[in-house]
């Protein structure tokens, strides 16, 4: 199933429970332009309250996953920016950090796989996947610093979560550019491979053999637990567990556990989106 979501410049392709997301501008990179940046927001809302879906693949059209944002063609549009920028309210994601973030409220994994130009934005967006497998000679930048800029699609957030302080900071300092190899030393990806999808794939195969509601609630789990104080963690860890223990996933997982037999799980049970 293909769908076209308000923009011929993102496509979901569903196939059995998992969604290819696809960037599609291939002749720009996949650069974010309005009208990209507003299918994968669009994409991301679309798949939110899907019970059936199991994982998100984010991948990039052409020869480039994402080459971050067009800022010829954005800042043509000074209005535009200024209510994107504005919007969400003082303590909610404005819409250029949704674009990322959005992919973070999915109760699924969502994997990267990468190619070509990621930068900038693009980075940004592949940080906020909960996995990233990029091929060894893509390259990675988190570009801001060339426009005198920081990032701001919620890359602080995500950088953090992945590396030492001042490998961050002289990432985004120095808007250097690394290749997938070096990318994997410094933690930003998960895995390298000449096939970035076919690993994104593999793990989909691996993810689907555990309980929709134990994978919704470990990405949740984390989410709201990393760097959150040990008795708020203690009482997330309760509320989660006790969920999962009222659902039939979980007999499911433990009848066939015990029987040693692959499960057949029934529909996600529970949203578990942040």
């Amino acid at each position: 199933m293909s769908m076209r979501l308000g923009t011929d410049l993102v496509t979901v392709d569903r196939r059995g429970d998992v969604a290819y997301v696809r960037l599609s501008r291939p002749d720009k990179h996949n650069a974010l332009n309005w009208p990209l940046m507003k299918g994968l927001l669009r994409a991301a809302r679309a798949m939110r309250r899907d019970r059936t879906l199991r994982a998100v693949i984010l991948h990039g059209e052409g020869p480039s996953f994402c080459s971050g944002l067009d800022f010829p063609e954005v800042t043509r549009q000074p209005g535009e920016i200024v209510r994107a920028f504005v919007s969400g309210g003082a303590r909610g994601t404005n819409r250029f950090q949704e674009v990322c973030w959005a992919w973070r409220r999915l109760p699924v994994p969502v994997i990267a796989a990468i190619h070509g130009h990621c930068f900038g934005g693009g980075v940004q967006l592949a940080l906020a996947a909960d996995f990233r497998y990029a091929t060894p000679d893509c390259e990675m930048s988190v570009l801001e610093a060339r426009w005198g800029l920081i990032p701001d699609m919620s890359g602080s957030v995500t950088l953090r979560e992945l590396m030492p302080i001042d490998q961050a900071k002289r990432l985004t300092m120095t808007g250097m550019r690394i290749d997938g190899r070096e990318a994997l030393a410094l933690n930003l990806v998960t895995g390298v491979a000449d096939d970035p999808m076919a690993e994104a794939e593999a793990l989909v195969d691996a993810l689907r053999e555990r309980s929709p509601d134990s994978v919704a609630a470990t990405k949740a789990l984390f989410q709201r637990n990393w760097v959150a104080p040990e008795e708020e963690a203690f009482q997330t860890e309760r509320r989660l567990q006790t969920r999962i223990l009222m659902g039939s996933n979980q007999r499911i997982a433990l009848k066939a556990g015990l029987a040693k037999k692959t499960p057949k799980f029934g529909a996600r049970l529970f949203g578990f989106g942040g």
